[in-house]
């Protein structure tokens, strides 16, 4: 049972879904824009969590594809708005979305992304019941991740940063995503309350560990392999778990902020650096904890192939290397 295998099969649902619940209609150039970053591809992951969580819980997974194209278009429209905040001008190898359409088109784009999800998941022939209870998580979901993006903006004004602030802005920025995700998939195969709460707790732990991990990945992967710069998060003086442990331990990073005047060597040194002080080892450590007692939450469940893949899409979340 190969994972990307099993992850493709459902993202080809997924993939049609987008292209038959968010067609090109007038005005064609606002649709071809919202259209451009979910058309990029990405992996699918999010989508992928709510058709195994249906499936898991003993629902046809295929009832629920209108659901993940949903969660799809909310991340989508994330990573849309994010690239215009961080003045990021590639994303999945391509030019980012207000690089083609300037900031004013990115934000249309987006917006449409937003409430079309409402609209797609809103619309779908399951128990009314259920459907609201979905679109209430989904809201509350998305207030979290601007509430998580605002913190993250407003760290980098910041001189200092706790580990706990800095666990709380992941959760919302990143994993509550993953939770809701889970539960959503949950709530419409059928599941009661207690399992599709335990589902939610799975995703979110999980995605806190995926986040600390995407930390590491950035320190500690070549650069061929990562795609950018190694040490961007510390070049640019981003206030990471690795980051907060180690100024907190007085480790001196003489780099940090320095943006683009940091050599190759200062970065390897600084890594270097990072790894003998223990910062990198506890950020993986922490990493590894929120994994496993993401994955217990699974316990509620029978066994099946979809809560076996479930595991390893939690495992490959915080075992990836890019």
């Amino acid at each position: 049972m190969d994972l990307m295998d099993e992850i493709k099969k459902r993202s080809v649902h997924v993939d049609m879904g987008i292209e038959e619940l968010l067609p090109i209609e007038h005005p064609e150039e606002l649709y071809r824009a919202s259209r451009y970053l979910p058309d990029a591809g990405g992996k699918r992951l999010r989508p992928a969590v709510l058709m195994l969580a249906t499936e898991a819980v003993g629902g046809d997974p295929m009832s629920v594809v209108p659901a993940a194209v949903a969660l799809e278009l909310v991340h989508n429209f994330t990573l849309v708005h994010d690239d215009i905040m961080d003045n990021d001008d590639v994303r999945r190898g391509m030019p980012a979305v207000h690089v083609k359409w300037g900031s004013a088109g990115a934000i249309l784009a987006g917006d449409t992304l937003y409430s079309k999800a409402f609209e797609i998941i809103s619309s779908m022939e399951k128990d009314p019941e259920r459907i609201l209870k979905c679109v209430a998580l989904l809201s509350k979901t998305c207030t979290e991740i601007c509430e998580g993006q605002w913190m993250d903006v407003d760290f980098e004004t910041r001189d200092t940063v706790s580990e706990e602030e800095y666990l709380e802005m992941v959760e919302k920025k990143t994993s509550v995503l993953y939770g809701a995700a889970a539960k959503v998939g949950a709530l419409l195969g059928g599941a009661s309350d207690e399992v599709a709460d335990a589902l939610y707790e799975f995703g979110r732990l999980v995605g806190i560990s995926f986040q600390i991990q995407d930390d590491v990945i950035d320190m500690v992967t070549p650069e061929e392999i990562l795609g950018k710069v190694r040490g961007s998060d510390l070049i640019e003086g981003k206030r990471t778990l690795i980051a907060i442990h180690a100024l907190n331990n007085g480790v001196e990073l003489d780099i940090f902020g320095k943006g683009g005047t940091a050599t190759p060597e200062q970065i390897d040194e600084a890594v270097a650096i990072l790894e003998r002080s223990g910062s990198i080892g506890y950020a993986q450590e922490l990493s590894a904890s929120y994994l496993e007692n993401g994955k217990k939450m699974l316990d509620i469940l029978e066994n099946s192939e979809a809560k076996d893949l479930l595991l390893a899409i939690a495992d490959y979340m915080v075992t990836r290397n890019y």
